[in-house]
């Protein structure tokens, strides 16, 4: 034991190349504290003077996740944050103590964490050097993190640059802006290297220190981190999604804010323990947003078609079927709760637009497309953009599916589910802007230049759709879909057919209809998937499809490829979005003559499948 100004220092709980904490006794007081201090005093007048300003801002942050400051000072030059021992123990006592914590209890600290973090990031405040003897665990088993600002600004120097002296106009000026973001983000890396100690139970890269495992890891070092597929503890895929994205080579990939983390974290935990989470978030958004936005002019064009006493029922369904948002309106209205106790028992969900139709009259679908927001609903340019261009794939797999489809079975109803499968995607791209960018990132391929073992290395596919999700949502896509068509009441038939068949067991014989049907959609939203690869890849892609599916669908390379342009010139048949004031003007002007193309050239009904969602009559 040494004395420290009032305080006399009992035991080091843990240090890093940047700071160190002390267990220590208040002599004034008795009550013990833990003294954060940087391994280094300031060097000079101006250095300590930044460090006090520093430590003054951390000393305010006020969070259930952040221990509060009881003290800061300087002794004999060498600064220190105090915080009541009260407040618990560091992480590095409590490992040393049970060395592998359980998987909710790991996530639940990090999540702690994060929300400490991503207050005190708002505030302009950087941690600089998350560590375990930085982290503190109360007796209720709740972290918390300490010791904002007793990193000296150099253990950040090889990611971002130190703060001016002027540190009076500092929270404004662009250079520490930046500063703070970079900073930022290092601490959420920090988070994600503390986060695989805890679920593997093991130092990472073999070393105590987080800043020295930042430093070899990209894009300063040639580091990886992934998690061991052997753990003291079973890891759910999509929290191994989420580990492995906090600490991915591709410093681009890895999540650039503390909200983004705990945001896939969280959306995880409350659907591993069904209290709420993302999805929860969307069916709450479909009651006040709606689950898509129409097509503009929908209204005027479905009074006009509906306005024709000649008009058939299928004719008016043929119309209708391209707006994925009133087709989905539609389906809603007649499968809700609400509406089903109306029908006749034994019909069950409803499938096809003409029978929705035929039973809610043109009136019923007048009200149905009144009630739906105009493109792009609440998009910016961006983000409609991205969503039209996964509606023209979605309807692309639709046509897809109607091509492939064996003889007897319904096209509409082939069509439907095809798109239905892409519920989810839709959904995700209309509710949930960023995360969606997010999921086409890390979807992306990394080229050989930035690979993990070097430029030496070949390209890297990226992750699958339903990995990604885990990684920016913390659940599969297609959770999304199944819970808003069960919203809508479907049914658990319906609900099997719509999602998609799993890539990697073979495809075998249907034991059924409803089976078959499924097999068509998965495999005509497989073809779309091949060809949205780059040119070099899809050959390759689409013979892995037929492949797959021979045996069951009969398809041969001269089939798909018919089928591929039967799709396609169907998709060029139907309307699209406006894509400028100037088009919608002329779209307005010419909405008869497009109306008509797309009767005339939608896909015929087929003789049998007419009003049921089972096979051929």
């Amino acid at each position: 034991m040494r004395a420290f100004g009032r305080f006399t220092l009992q035991r080091l709980l843990g240090k890093s190349d940047a700071t160190m904490t002390w267990l220590a006794v208040d002599n004034a007081t008795s009550a013990e504290a833990m003294l954060s201090m940087p391994r280094l005093p300031p060097v000079g007048n101006a250095d300590l003077a930044q460090w006090l300003y520093a430590a003054r801002r951390a000393s305010k942050l006020d969070h259930p996740n952040i221990a509060a400051v009881a003290d800061f000072g300087v002794h004999e030059h060498w600064p220190f944050i105090a915080v009541d021992r009260r407040a618990g123990i560091t992480l590095e006592e409590w490992l040393a103590q049970h060395p592998v914590p359980g998987v909710d209890e790991s996530t639940g600290w990090i999540a702690s964490l994060l929300r400490g973090l991503a207050f005190a990031h708002e505030a302009g405040v950087p941690h600089l050097d998350l560590q375990l003897h930085n982290i503190v665990v109360n007796e209720r088993g709740q972290a918390a993190v300490m010791a904002f600002g007793v990193a000296p600004d150099g253990a950040a120097d090889a990611v971002a640059p130190r703060r001016p002296a002027d540190s009076r106009a500092m929270p404004l000026e662009p250079t520490v802006l930046r500063q703070q973001r970079v900073s930022a983000e290092r601490d959420v890396l920090a988070c994600g290297i503390v986060l695989h100690r805890l679920l593997t139970g093991e130092r990472v890269l073999a070393n105590a220190d987080v800043a020295q495992v930042i430093a070899a890891m990209a894009p300063h070092g040639r580091e990886f981190i992934r998690l061991p597929w052997t753990t003291p503890h079973p890891i759910p895929d999509p929290l191994r999604a989420i580990a492995n994205r906090s600490t991915t080579s591709q410093a681009r990939l890895r999540y650039r804010s503390a909200r983004t983390f705990l945001g896939a974290l969280d959306g995880w935990r409350e659907a591993a323990q069904d209290s709420g989470g993302p999805v929860a978030l969307l069916l709450d958004r479909l009651h006040t947003v709606g689950h898509l936005p129409a097509l503009p002019g929908l209204v005027a064009r479905v009074q006009r078609v509906t306005n024709r006493e000649s008009q058939r029922t299928d004719e008016i369904a043929r119309f209708l079927l391209p707006d994925l948002a009133l087709s989905f309106e539609l389906l809603k209205t007649l499968n809700s709760v609400q509406v089903q106790g109306t029908q006749i028992a034994g019909n069950g969900p409803v499938l096809t637009l003409r029978r929705v139709v035929a039973l809610i009259g043109v009136d019923g679908v007048r009200a149905a497309a009144n009630s739906l927001r105009i493109w792009p609903g609440p998009l910016d340019g961006e983000g409609s953009r991205a969503l039209r261009a996964t509606i023209d794939r979605v309807r692309l797999a639709g046509h897809m599916a109607q091509a492939l489809r064996p003889a007897g079975y319904d096209a509409e109803v082939v069509y439907l589910i095809a798109v239905l499968q892409n519920l989810g995607r839709l959904l995700v791209s209309y509710h949930f802007t960023d995360e969606a960018e997010q999921i086409r990132q890390l979807m992306q391929p990394i080229p050989a230049s930035l690979g993990d073992s070097g430029p030496a290395a070949a390209e890297q596919a990226g992750l699958t759709e339903e990995l990604a999700a885990f990684a920016v949502l913390g659940v599969d896509i297609e959770a999304f879909g199944s819970a808003a068509a069960r919203q809508w009441g479907l049914g658990d038939e319906i609900l099997h057919m719509i999602r998609r068949l799993p890539s990697e067991p073979p495809v075998r014989k249907p034991d059924g209809d409803g089976e078959l049907l499924r097999i068509v959609a998965s495999a005509a939203n497989d073809v779309v998937d091949a060809l949205e690869l780059p040119a070099a890849k899809v050959a390759a892609a689409l013979q892995r499809v037929i492949s797959r599916y021979a045996r069951v669908l009969k398809i041969s390379t001269r089939i798909l490829h018919d089928a591929v342009q039967e799709a396609r010139d169907a998709l060029k048949s139907v309307m699209r979005p406006p894509r400028t004031a100037a088009e919608s003007a002329l779209a307005a002007l010419d909405s008869q003559s497009e109306e008509v193309s797309v009767v005339a050239n939608a896909a015929p009904a087929a003789p049998a499948f007419a009003d049921s969602t089972t096979g051929p009559a």
